[in-house]
């Protein structure tokens, strides 16, 4: 199963959209295996968005992502980083298809909602940022053989 990172960003919880977001990934199917609220530091923030430190727009990149608690998510499913990807809709929300999480709920890039992680390689190092081992748990719900076929 695919494993993929999600962060509601410190936008989406100060306007109270936590549990939307969350219902909407489990509606999709998808299996929470990590849950946290937290607070990002600089240095997190600066390794989160290391590909992005060389642009004009990294100091507010930070800025934004460290002004406030965000909630951090670990997400396991088939096809997980597709998935949720299709649920949050393009990163600008003026783009983005009614119906998802930046489509219903976001109207400007800067204070797009959420993130998600855009690759098997970037899932796998974001989840390892901002979770231990320990905190991303293997467990079975009596519901999987209902959603996906063995």
């Amino acid at each position: 199963m695919e494993k993929t990172l999600v962060l509601v960003k410190p936008d989406g919880v100060q306007r109270g959209l936590i549990g939307e977001i969350i219902s909407r990934f489990e509606n999709r199917g998808l299996k929470l295996i990590g849950l946290k609220l937290m607070h990002v530091t600089e240095e997190l923030a600066g390794q989160h968005y290391n590909e992005h430190t060389e642009r004009p727009f990294f100091p507010s990149l930070v800025n934004f992502i460290t002004s406030g608690p965000i909630i951090a998510m670990a997400w396991e499913g088939e096809n997980a980083i597709g998935i949720v990807r299709q649920t949050m809709g393009t990163t600008n929300p003026v783009e983005a298809s009614p119906g998802t999480i930046r489509g219903d709920l976001a109207i400007n890039i800067g204070r797009n909602v959420v993130h998600g992680s855009d690759g098997p390689e970037s899932a796998e190092r974001e989840l390892n940022l901002f979770f231990t081992s320990g905190e991303i748990l293997d467990y079975s719900r009596s519901t999987d053989s209902w959603i996906t076929e063995s």
